[in-house]
């Protein structure tokens, strides 16, 4: 008698359905990101995506909440600088949004002492270690992730679950910001923020990003040292 087999669980599903959708975006773009696509990449039954996301906007949707929660975990790996979590939640998060989307003024906080310099020097090459991550075997993420802010440019449907996926990891950065010493850490880590999207588009996607050889850590700790320098002096 053989013995039924057991159907994964319904979050372990959407997380499968999530992550191979990212895939095919990284591959070929959002034109090859349907349904059909994600049930037969993912070897699931025909209909199976479409019974859990049923429009292609629900579906991006689930793409931003996986990459968020994916980006989240990586930045986590940084929070030995600090309780980043509770310092993140008391700014309110990047971007001055609050718990229910009503705005925060963005306040200084009062004068830290001054980071020791090997606190940051190793900060820079946490950060470092995490851009090399993304540009090497976190590529195909990066890429996808770059594909599918272009579509929340572009469709109102998808500006809100775009937007809210982008503030946790805003928030651990303004906390460990605030750990180093910023006075401003909201705005030092939107600073860092747009630098470190910069980097990874222009190495990945930019005009020279085929013809220059793959980062290598030295490099991203010199380029990693001097952004924080300039957030924390801004900041």
């Amino acid at each position: 008698m053989s013995t039924p087999r057991t159907r994964p669980p319904e979050a372990d599903r959407r997380t499968l359905i999530a992550d191979t959708a990212i895939d095919l975006v990284a591959a070929a773009g959002l034109r090859g990101l349907t349904h059909r696509a994600v049930d037969g990449a993912a070897g699931l039954p025909a209909g199976s995506t479409s019974y859990y996301f049923r429009t292609r906007t629900a579906l991006i949707g689930a793409c931003y909440a996986r990459l968020a929660e994916l980006d989240l975990g990586d930045v986590g790996d940084l929070s030995g600088f600090g309780e980043v979590g509770e310092v993140g939640d008391a700014v309110g998060g990047v971007g001055g949004v609050g718990g229910e989307g009503s705005p925060r003024p963005s306040l200084p906080l009062p004068p830290p002492p001054g980071p020791a310099p090997a606190d940051r020097e190793a900060a820079a090459a946490a950060l470092a270690g995490l851009l090399h991550r993304w540009l090497t075997v976190g590529r195909a993420r990066q890429l996808a992730r770059f594909e599918l802010s272009l579509e929340a440019a572009r469709n109102p449907e998808l500006e809100a679950d775009f937007h809210r996926a982008g503030q946790g990891a805003r928030a651990r950065a303004a906390g460990i910001l605030a750990a180093l010493g910023a006075r401003r850490p909201e705005e030092a880590a939107e600073l860092l923020v747009a630098w470190t999207d910069g980097l990874l588009y222009d190495r990945l996607a930019g005009a020279l990003a085929r013809s220059r050889p793959a980062p290598d850590l030295p490099e991203l700790t010199s380029i990693t040292r001097r952004m924080l320098d300039a957030v924390l002096v801004e900041g």
